[in-house]
């Protein structure tokens, strides 16, 4: 009789100790992969304009500190012209250690240590407008950190002007709401030379007259804008004698400094029968 319970108790430890193991199997390494990943670093690739410090532990007199051409290039005592821009700190040690193997000494011990990284100029409406250095991978969230964040007066888009290998420079308008809820096509990574812009939430002013209870100038914030239907409203919505059904917007095109006349059924808009017109700053309403 206790011979059989150890027996059973045997067969139970060994069953528990199948399952831990199964469990621990199935787990574990999804977890080592994902704290794999994590634990993965990108190194900072060398860029034009950084201050570069080179040693060379069995040459003395080759340490120095030079600063990277806008070809890439770094000149070294000796070696001459060496490409740096895009190499990371320890491929450009491999670098100059294959050339002083090949012209010079065997196993040369060389360092590069990045004393300047690229700066990138962050302009407009944020706490600390300045330049910032890219010290390694660095996002848009990243840069604007550092610069303080943005203001109260900043707008609702961020411009990233990003030059181009003719020369020219793009224009990358990111949406600061997307931005804001972390969206990952937004956060961009930023490049060497990119200047981030962040205009200020401009105040605009468009005119309404005629058959509304307060005539006069209305003013908004550009990020928020103004429709047709909320400047109406705004004014005191329609008098009793109003047409709204020729509603007249007058807009003065910008190119050629001609006046455009524009006319709105208001009653089907609001019906929901018409879309709503959204306004530009020097619209004049007029409510006949």
């Amino acid at each position: 009789m206790i011979n059989r319970r150890k027996k059973e108790k045997r067969m139970l430890l060994t069953l528990l100790i199948s399952g831990l193991l199964l469990v621990h199997t199935s787990l574990f390494p999804q977890q080592e992969t994902e704290q794999a990943s994590s634990e993965k670093v990108i190194e900072y690739r060398i860029s034009t304009k950084d201050l570069l410090e080179i040693k060379v532990f069995e040459l003395p007199e080759l340490n120095q500190t030079v600063r990277v051409a806008e070809d890439g290039t770094i000149m070294l005592a000796v070696i001459g012209q060496v490409p740096a821009a895009g190499l990371t700190a320890r491929e450009l040690e491999q670098k100059i250690a294959e050339i002083l193997d090949a012209k010079y000494t065997k196993g040369a011990h060389v360092t590069v240590i990045i004393r300047e990284h690229q700066k990138i100029a962050v302009l407009g409406a944020v706490s600390r407008p300045g330049l910032y250095e890219m010290a390694g991978p660095t996002t848009l969230l990243q840069i604007l950190s550092q610069a303080g964040g943005l203001t109260l007066q900043a707008g609702k888009e961020i411009h990233i002007l990003r030059k181009q290998n003719n020369g020219d420079k793009e224009r990358i308008v990111i949406n600061v709401d997307d931005l804001m809820r972390r969206d990952i096509k937004s956060n961009l990574l930023l490049k060497p030379d990119d200047e981030i812009v962040v205009p200020f939430d401009q105040t605009l002013t468009v005119y309404v007259y005629g058959e509304v209870r307060n005539p006069g100038a209305i003013q908004f914030k550009e990020s928020r804008g103004l429709t047709l239907l909320q400047a109406v409203a705004q004014a005191g919505g329609l008098t009793e004698w109003a047409n709204a059904v020729q509603v007249l917007v007058k807009r003065k095109d910008p190119q050629t400094g001609q006046e455009k006349n524009l006319w709105f059924n208001l009653k089907k808009i609001i019906d929901g029968k018409r879309p709503d017109f959204p306004l530009k700053d020097g619209d004049i309403i007029v409510v006949k």
